[in-house]
């Protein structure tokens, strides 16, 4: 799925910059540097910022309580914007 029409980034993109690197990326702007781009309109952080929870979280115990706030968070987000469309 494209998450960034400006830069034409797909999910995959960002799942792989973020497994890619060695700090973990933390916000949409260091997966912009991953990816040698940058932000344009910015619609897509929240996004961009959803799917880095959750591939840290994957990287991460399963007990881990930032994480798991972290991805009650996204899956909220995912139900709202699906009502939304």
């Amino acid at each position: 799925m494209i998450v960034c029409s400006c830069n034409v980034l797909s999910d995959h993109d960002v799942r792989n910059a973020v497994n890619a690197a060695s700090g973990l990326p933390r916000s949409a702007k260091e997966i912009y540097g991953c990816l040698g781009c940058s932000a344009e309109c910015g619609r897509c952080a929240r996004t961009i910022k959803t799917i880095i929870n959750e591939a840290c979280a994957e990287a991460c115990c399963a007990d881990c309580p930032e994480h798991s706030a972290a991805e009650t968070e996204a899956e909220e987000q995912v139900e709202y914007a699906l009502a939304a469309a």
